[in-house]
């Protein structure tokens, strides 16, 4: 049937590859991806394997890309990518790799430590300046103050002194300026306010050359009288990380040493230039090549990781593998091994043998851009055994379809069609966004969106529901003026609805007095939209498709495990588990499914009051009574006999494959003993003759020494027998199915019920939002309209559209993984998981 139906048919290789020529064929097997190779070394430490110093040489090498890459990003420069994939590189190509990286690294640590130099020494000599420049006005007060005043401590509590001249000492410095306020404080605090603080501030950032962070300070001097005062003022200084700069007292010297600072400022300027120029350069080059780069040794340190997999043989010269590889694609993978062959230019060609095993093999579905997100979502929920039914095909279609009686709307679903088609028109511009995690979840999943958009527009029609409104697009079938209530009030001819409707303000359609006999032509009457019974008539029909696509979904189930039974031949499961569960589902619940139907085509629009309850007949049919009123004649008898034909099934499913298992086993026992007694009578114990005659008297038809040995090989490999196991393990899957199916047919009513949700919100929102606007007559309406149009979009799109999409999308979820893949999925396989370097690739500048 294909990969898409089933999985893929695997088998176990053993590969003997040449020393020479192994890494050039796993190379080329990384190139296919279709080959899932086996450790062969599982005790062995991952630091003892014969090619962990290359696998460190390839994570050196990442380590120097990423430092690379963090410079390009820092310098803001933009990576090159052509979407190149280039080949894996020849075993000798990493010397050169390592060379160059290691010369590209070594020039940018240098590069940027003189940078740090030039610009930490740049940083002093600029708050050198401001210093200089923002003092100046300090000292021009100090020289125009009275020398008197200087001769005085600074409180100015102990008069002059005599025949002793003091001065002020200071120092200048800067501090960062969210530093200021604490820093006044501690200098007042501990030096008990001797001393006088001036500051001001720095109006432009200044760069801190180690985090490249800009940086906002201020110039502050601080004066003070005698050494003890200047050793604390230091110490605070330096606590405070303030930087001191030498200052000059004298005016000549400090317009001396400003006009030296900026000679060197200009200087350093010119050389901070040539540095970036010649830094850019660099990068700008790396960035051209550093995603090429990537790729390479991410391909070499996946190839030498695969090698560390492999055994050596006795003489070291050879390789061994195993393998698993899908049996289709053998041609292709000797094709890539002849190739990495040829390329190492070893004489002697790789070797490829299918081996025999017991293990179960891995699942491998092949999946393209559209399947994926199907077989994604089957996956999800347990990976399938191997060559176990795929759900993934039949969900393309139901998936969508069950979503859709839930969300049916057509407005709702168009909006959501174009947001699908959207992205899948553009996949190829918006796969950058995709990186991004909620945005990827939609990207990924753009063609069932799509699909559910599509089909939610067809229930919309079905409905005849957009935007809780409906499409009259055939006529009504119903003429309301035979109705009582519109004869008793006298109205105009051809008095519009809403006229009648507004006088009256009830419209309860009687089928059997306003019906003009045919229906609709396409979906449900639009009259029904406006109707007051509508909720009557749309929870009836809602919940009766409901229970025929749930019992025929779960039919669907059952009938797959068909074949898996008969793939598998398991002839037992076919009798002891499919017929009895068919015939059970059938009995109760496909006739519940026939007796919608009969009422449906047995009771017209006119006849349909007095049409029985369903629910009704099905409890006289468990009570063995007759209905009050019948869909047809022998109605009693049958749901008896149905009845009786479903309890029959329980005990068919419980008690018959156990003992039938049990009754084989014992036959196998007892054919194991007498090949047992003939390998003694063999050996030795009896002669040769009475050997012989007993060999011929029971085991005529089993005479051949390799049929025993085959026999006891068989015994030896089937696990032991447990029927208390057996019989635990069929009560319990006999009881999940019985009560299975009447909880799951239950749950099936969600599609009724979130599907009278949602239009009854979209009706909710439509009257309370938009409708107040559009029942206004005045031109006050307009303005209403305008800005309740906004406000209904808005919560249309945010609660309709995503939040009742995303919980449909959950519950369609639930369906298809408990009610539908329960009947037939077993799920306790394992993925197939390739050697490739497509997944490298994908996650190279990550």
């Amino acid at each position: 049937m294909g990969s898409l139906f089933r999985s893929e048919e695997m088998c176990l290789a053993q590969l003997f590859l040449q020393s020479e020529a192994a890494y050039s064929c796993v190379a080329e097997l990384g190139e296919l991806g279709l080959v899932q190779f086996r450790d062969l070394n599982p005790d062995v430490n991952a630091f003892q394997r014969k090619f962990v110093n290359e696998v460190r040489r390839c994570d050196e090498m990442e380590r120097k890309l990423r430092f690379l890459e963090k410079e390009i990003h820092r310098a803001e420069i933009s990576i090159l990518d052509t979407g190149e994939n280039p080949d894996a590189p020849a075993p000798r190509e990493m010397i050169d790799l390592e060379a160059c990286f290691e010369k590209l690294e070594n020039e940018m640590k240098e590069v940027n430590t003189n940078q740090e130099a030039l610009k930490r020494n740049f940083l002093e000599l600029t708050e050198l300046k401001h210093i200089l420049r923002k003092t100046q006005n300090f000292f021009d007060e100090m020289h125009d103050a009275d020398r008197e005043e200087e001769s005085h401590t600074l409180l100015g509590d102990e008069g002059p002194r005599i025949g002793q001249a003091m001065r002020l000492g200071f120092v200048a410095g800067v501090i960062q300026r969210e530093r200021i306020p604490a820093f006044e404080q501690m200098l007042w605090r501990v030096c008990r306010g001797n001393v006088f603080l001036r500051q001001t501030e720095i109006e432009t950032p200044l760069e801190d050359p180690s985090t490249n962070d800009q940086v906002h300070k201020s110039v502050f001097i601080i004066f003070f009288q005698g050494d003890q005062l200047k050793t604390r003022v230091k110490k605070i200084c330096e606590g405070f990380r303030a930087t001191l700069y030498p200052c000059p007292e004298t005016q000549a010297e400090r317009r001396e040493m400003a006009i030296g600072v900026m000679t060197r400022i200009e200087d350093l300027q010119a050389v901070l230039g040539q540095t970036e120029e010649h830094r850019q350069r660099v990068l700008s080059s790396a960035a051209k090549n550093v995603r090429v780069w990537f790729i390479k040794v991410g391909k070499l340190k996946a190839i030498y990781h695969t090698l560390n997999l492999f055994n050596l043989d006795v003489t070291q010269k050879c390789l061994i593998a195993e393998c698993w590889c899908p049996v289709q694609d053998l041609d292709k993978i000797q094709m890539a091994l002849r190739r990495g062959t040829e390329r190492s230019g070893s004489s002697v060609p790789s070797i490829l043998n299918r081996m025999d095993t017991t293990e179960a093999p891995p699942t491998f579905n092949k999946t393209n851009k559209f399947t994926e997100v199907f077989q994604g979502i089957v996956d999800a929920y347990g990976v399938a055994n191997y060559r176990e039914v795929n759900p993934a095909p039949y969900a393309i279609i139901t998936f969508p379809f069950l979503f859709s009686v839930m969300f049916g709307d057509l407005g709702h679903g168009f909006i959501m069609f174009l947001f699908g088609l959207w992205m899948v028109l553009f996949e190829k511009k918006l796969i950058k966004l995709a990186q991004d995690d909620i945005f990827g979840m939609f990207y990924g999943g753009r063609y069932i969106i799509m699909l559910m958009g599509l089909f939610s527009m067809y229930s919309g029609f079905i409905y005849n529901d957009i935007f809780s409104k409906s499409l009259n697009i055939f006529g009504s079938a119903w003429n309301v003026s035979k109705m009582e209530w519109y004869n008793t009030t006298k109205f105009p001819p051809n008095e519009p609805m809403k006229t009648i409707l507004d006088q009256d303000g009830l419209l309860q359609l009687d089928a059997a007095k306003c019906y003009r006999g045919t229906p609709y032509p396409f979906g449900i009457d639009p009259i029904w939209q406006i109707s007051d019974n509508k909720l009557n008539f749309l929870n009836s029909l809602k919940m009766k498709i409901s229970i025929i696509f749930g019992i025929s979904q779960m039919t669907l189930g059952i009938v797959l495990s068909l074949f898996n039974h008969s793939y598998f031949k398991n002839r037992l499961n076919i009798y002891c588990e499919f017929v009895p569960q068919l015939i059970f589902l059938m009995s109760i619940f496909g006739y519940l499914v026939l007796m919608i139907f009969i009422k449906w085509f047995a009771f017209d629009a006119v006849s349909g009051k007095i049409a029985p309850s369903l629910i009704n007949t099905l409890i006289d049919m468990f009570m063995f009574q007759a209905p009050q009123l019948k869909l047809y004649g022998g109605q009693v008898g049958i749901q008896s006999l149905l009845v009786i034909i479903a309890v029959i099934t329980v005990p068919w499913m419980l008690f018959v494959k156990p003992f039938i298992l049990r009754n084989e086993h014992n036959k196998r026992f007892q054919l194991a003993i007498k090949y047992r007694d003939v390998r003694m009578l063999r050996n030795g114990g009896l002669g040769d003759e009475t050997a012989e005659v007993m060999h011929h008297d029971e085991l005529q038809r089993q005479d051949s020494a390799s049929s025993e040995d085959m026999m006891d090989q068989q015994t030896r490999s089937e696990p032991e027998f447990d029927f208390t196991e057996i019989f635990t393990h069929q009560a319990i899957h006999t009881i999940e199915f019985v009560l299975g199916c009447i909880s799951h047919t239950a749950s099936y009513l969600r599609l009724w019920a979130l599907s009278l949700a949602h239009a009854e919100l979209s009706e909710v929102l439509w009257d309370m939002v938009l409708g107040i606007g559009l029942t206004m007559e005045n031109g006050f309406g307009f303005a209403i309209i305008w800005a309740g149009f906004a406000v209904w979009a808005v919560i249309s799109v945010a609660v309709l559209i995503i939040m009742e999409g995303l919980s449909a999308f959950l519950h369609t979820l639930r369906l298809h993984w408990v009610e539908f893949q329960s009947k037939f999925f077993i799920g306790e396989g394992y993925a197939f998981k390739p050697f490739t370097f497509e997944f490298d690739t994908s996650r190279e500048m990550e």
